[in-house]
């Protein structure tokens, strides 16, 4: 299991982050900045577990940005680097009022 703060522990090092391309163009495409990202993994929390993604274990963070939104960042670590996969704004439409429990389908 990942822990929230291993990861921000790697975060704190900029060199060992890595943006992948798929983050790169959604976060583009959603507004979402470098620096929200960061924000959101240092106030974040885990709320779901990925312990057999390839080619490491990857997480969900829910996190708050700076302009105090709520962020999903899913990112993934092989305990030195911190690969960051994709970020997004939480709906209700897929989300319960905490955004940190999936709605029922």
């Amino acid at each position: 299991m990942i822990q929230i703060e291993t990861i921000q522990k790697i975060a704190a090092n900029s060199d060992h982050v890595i943006i992948t391309q798929h983050s790169t163009y959604r976060m583009q495409e959603r507004g979402i900045r470098y620096a929200d990202v960061m924000a959101a993994i240092t106030s974040g929390e885990i709320i779901e577990q990925y312990p057999d993604d390839f080619p490491n274990p990857s997480c969900l963070i829910f996190g708050i940005t700076i302009s105090k939104r709520i962020l999903h960042v899913v990112c993934g670590t092989d305990g030195e680097y911190l690969w960051i996969i994709t970020a997004y704004y939480p709906s209700q439409e897929k989300w319960e009022l905490d955004y940190k429990t999936r709605r029922k389908r």
